[in-house]
């Protein structure tokens, strides 16, 4: 049987991978990470940023936010404060679990 290599997922990503995954300058995560106290990056003795998934998440949540809503800096700290942000994951929980409801009460009309 013959070796398949698998893929390597990174624990950490640098300033540089997550600003490019996002097509935006690293200054501005940087400024980002001033701003939003939900952002908060580890750093390694050197000062170097390391990002793990969850702040990646974080990340697309705020441009999200940020650059495709239109909100300003104070209205996006307001939005995650308020905690009317919901991930793309608790988004998709709550539609399903609506599906479901649905074709129940279908189901039991039919039935």
């Amino acid at each position: 049987m013959a070796y398949k290599e698998k893929d390597i997922e990174k624990l950490y990503y640098s300033i540089g991978e997550v600003a490019e995954m996002f097509g935006v300058n690293t200054s501005l995560l940087r400024y980002w990470e001033s701003e939003f106290k939900e952002l908060q990056v580890r750093k390694d003795r050197n000062g170097v940023r390391l990002f793990t998934k969850e702040d990646i998440e974080k990340i697309r949540t705020i441009y999200g936010l940020v650059r495709e809503k239109g909100f300003t800096i104070e209205g996006a700290k307001q939005q995650l404060k308020s905690g009317l942000v919901l991930d793309k994951k608790d988004e998709s929980i709550k539609r399903l679990k609506s599906l479901r409801e649905f074709l129940v009460k279908m189901s039991e009309s039919i039935g």
